[in-house]
């Protein structure tokens, strides 16, 4: 299963996202028909290069580091830079990042600025990266102050996607990427929610079949979403489904919420607020609360979480324009809309509707 992914501008802002299983062991072959005489060049997850080394990638020069959400910073960036300059890489090189999104967006990053920018191959291992993160170029490290508050848009030149890896995925990571794929199905795929819905079992006992079908459904909407708007000026803001709210629980925890929790989090929340707006029925909001909670994604915000302390994180989200918080909003399936205020005392008044601490009347 191919998507073409094809940018405003030259011929040459285009390239494909190839999808199937056992893809893995045939990389190689693939990434030198795009880059023929090149020097590839992979850095690993460490973890993935454990299990996964014996994919065509691991014929190839490499270097592993141990990804994590602490470690996405510009200090990582110039350690591997560093390792890089050693090894002899230069502008004639590609660099492969096969990991999650971690990994994709910090080897991302680094070959965006690496002798001024170099190509990039993204392999996503995890469900997160397969359905969202490899897709459309954002790269980027965190600052104490947020996530992803440096980067640069660098589209990769080739994305191969094997499902198979998500077989040895761990559990939570695997839920975790189940919110990505419940927020790009409400965002422009009916059937695909109506998938989620049915399918269920399936799709939990991680079928492959199944698997390799999702995927391709949620990479053809991300394309869609891309191509009209590389730059997030308008229409790729809707790929921010929950993340206003989950980056800001993300933040109010120091990052012991991992992303994909805080974004399931963020999107009841959003619910919530599109419910208060009446911009969404209680019909659709209880059918995007039950597909948040039959993936066993969290849907409350954690009790030693404050308020005011998730409050203050909002101030320093990218998405935000001046003093204005912008939230994407679910409506009925395969539908949302940009909604934008000043008015702190709704975000608040939502956020206590999804607070242990001021339910039931306590």
């Amino acid at each position: 299963m191919n998507v073409k992914v094809v940018l405003k501008g030259s011929e040459d802002r285009c390239y494909e996202v190839h999808c199937s299983a056992g893809l893995r062991h045939f990389f190689v072959e693939q990434i030198e028909k795009i880059h023929p005489g090149k020097r590839l060049f992979c850095i690993w997850d460490e973890r993935v290069y454990k299990t996964w080394k014996d994919s065509s990638l691991g014929e190839l020069e490499n270097l592993t580091w141990r990804s994590s959400e602490e470690r996405k910073n510009l200090s990582t960036v110039e350690t591997l830079g560093r390792k890089l300059v050693k090894r002899g890489l230069d502008r004639g090189s590609v660099l492969i990042a096969v990991g999650g999104g971690v990994t994709g967006d910090v080897v991302g990053f680094l070959a965006s600025i690496y002798m001024r920018g170099i190509p990039v191959v993204q392999i996503p291992t995890t469900l997160v990266a397969q359905v969202d993160s490899s897709v459309g170029g954002k790269t980027g490290v965190d600052l104490p102050e947020g996530k992803n508050l440096l980067g640069t848009f660098h589209q990769p030149s080739w994305v191969g996607i094997d499902p198979e890896f998500l077989t040895t995925l761990p559990d939570n990571f695997f839920y975790q990427g189940m919110a990505e794929v419940i927020k790009t199905a409400w965002l422009g795929d009916e059937e695909l929610v109506e998938m989620l819905r049915n399918q269920h079992d399936q799709i939990k006992a991680r079928q492959l079949k199944v698997l390799e079908e999702i995927v391709y459904k949620c990479v053809s909407v991300k394309a869609r979403i891309v191509m009209a708007d590389e730059r997030e000026s308008n229409v790729r803001r809707v790929l921010n489904l929950g993340h206003t709210f989950g980056h800001a629980v993300e933040q109010a925890s120091n990052y012991s919420i991992p992303h994909g929790y805080a974004v399931a989090i963020g999107m009841r929340c959003a619910g919530l607020l599109s419910l208060e707006l009446g911009k969404i029925s209680p019909e659709d909001f209880a059918t995007l609360e039950w597909l948040l909670k039959i993936y066993n994604l969290p849907v409350q915000i954690p009790e030693e979480l404050s308020i005011t302390k998730i409050l203050s994180g909002f101030y320093s989200d990218k998405k935000k324009r001046g003093s204005d918080l912008i939230f994407i909003l679910p409506e009925r399936p395969g539908r949302t809309s940009i909604y934008t205020t000043k008015d702190l005392k709704l975000v608040e008044k939502t956020l206590k509707k999804a607070h242990p601490k001021f339910q039931n009347g306590k």
